[in-house]
C-alpha cells in the first residue's frame, strides 16, 4: 500500500456522501436508489474512491457489501466531515437569520420530564423555526454520536469524565434520587421501613452500564444486600411510570421525576449518598451551533427557575 494524499484535490465531497450512504444501505444497488443514480455510476465512483484511498473499502458478498478495516476508518472520518459541513451550513444560516436551524438533544432520565419540556417550550416561543429533536439512550451510547456530530448535547445526570479531553460539562442543578412507589403501595404502610423490606417487591432499575446502577449497588452493599433479583432494567420514563402505576414495583428516580407524578409517592428511605448534578455534556473541541447555544441558554434559565441557588 502506497502513501496516500487525500488533500491533492482528487477527493470530492460526493465521495464522502457516497461511502456513507453505501455503508448505511449495505448495498451498492440500494445506495444508488437512495442517491437517485444509476448503479454503474455508483460502482465507478466507489472504484475511483478506492483508487484515491489506495485500499479496498468494502467487501462484496451475495447479500451486499460490508466495510473493510480501511472502510470503517474512512467512513468514520467521512461522517465527521459531513457533520461539520452541516454544522457550517446551519451556523451560516443561523447567523444570517437567527431563527432557523435544528438542535438534537440526547436525553437521560434526569432532566427529561420537567427541565427539558420547559426549555423546549421557551425556545419554541422565541424561535419557532428551530426544529428540536429529542433522542433517549444511555450516556455511553450517546457519547460517540455526540463526538460524531449526530447530536448536539446530552442532558441528564453528569457522569464522571475521567481523563476524557474530548468532552466538557455544564452543571445546571443538583438533584437527589428518591425511592418511589405508587401512592397506595403497601410499603407506605410499613412501620420502620428498611431497604431489606423492599426486596419483597419487584423493582425497576436503570441499565447496568449507567452510573446510577453502580451507586444503587453500593447502597445495597452497605446494607449487606444484593440488588433485587426480581427486576426490570429500563431507562424509558414512560415505561417506568406505567410499571410503577400498575404494579407493586419500586424504583429509584430523580426527585423531580418522582414528585411531578401525583400517582407516585416517595418512600421514607433517603438515598443520601446518591445526589448528582444534572447538566449538559458537550464536545470540548467544537463550539455549539447557534441553535444548540440557544437551547443551552434556555436550559440554564429554566434550571435556575426550577432549582434556584
Amino acid at each position: 500500500m502506497v502513501a496516500v494524499d487525500l488533500l491533492n484535490g482528487r477527493l470530492k465531497l460526493r465521495h464522502l456522501v457516497l461511502v456513507v450512504v453505501i455503508a448505511e444501505q449495505g448495498s451498492v444497488l440500494r445506495a444508488a436508489e437512495h442517491l437517485h443514480l444509476a448503479q454503474p455510476a455508483v460502482t465507478r465512483a466507489l472504484r475511483e474512491l478506492e483508487q484515491i484511498v489506495g485500499a479496498e473499502l468494502f467487501t462484496r458478498g451475495p447479500r451486499g457489501v460490508r466495510p473493510t478495516l480501511f472502510g470503517d476508518a474512512f467512513i468514520e472520518h467521512a461522517r465527521t466531515v459531513l457533520a461539520e459541513l452541516r454544522r457550517a451550513q446551519e451556523r451560516i444560516t443561523g447567523l444570517a437569520r437567527g431563527d432557523v436551524g435544528t438542535v438534537t438533544i440526547g436525553t437521560l432520565l434526569a432532566g427529561s420530564n420537567v427541565l427539558l419540556p420547559r426549555a423546549i417550550a421557551a425556545l419554541k416561543e422565541s424561535r419557532p423555526g428551530i426544529t428540536v429533536i429529542v433522542q433517549e439512550a444511555t450516556f455511553d451510547t450517546q457519547v460517540p454520536r455526540l463526538l460524531d456530530g449526530e447530536i448536539d448535547l446530552i442532558l441528564g445526570r453528569l457522569s464522571p469524565l475521567g481523563d476524557e479531553p474530548a468532552l466538557r460539562q455544564v452543571s445546571l442543578y443538583s438533584e437527589p434520587v428518591r425511592l418511589v412507589a405508587r401512592k397506595d403501595h403497601p410499603a407506605h404502610q410499613a412501620l420502620g421501613l428498611k431497604l431489606s423490606d423492599l426486596l419483597a417487591y419487584p423493582w425497576v432499575l436503570p441499565l447496568q452500564q449507567t452510573s446510577l446502577w453502580q451507586e444503587l449497588e453500593r447502597v445495597f452493599a452497605e446494607e449487606g444486600l444484593s440488588l433485587p433479583a426480581n427486576r426490570v432494567e429500563c431507562t424509558s420514563i414512560l415505561t417506568v411510570r406505567s410499571l410503577l402505576h400498575d404494579t407493586d414495583m419500586v424504583a429509584a428516580l430523580p426527585e423531580l421525576v418522582a414528585t411531578s407524578d401525583l400517582a407516585l409517592r416517595t418512600l421514607p428511605l433517603p438515598l443520601t449518598s446518591i445526589r448528582r448534578a444534572v447538566g449538559v455534556t458537550l464536545p470540548a473541541r467544537r463550539p455549539p451551533t447557534p441553535s444548540a447555544q440557544l437551547m443551552l441558554d434556555h436550559l440554564q434559565a429554566q434550571a435556575s427557575a426550577i432549582m434556584p441557588s
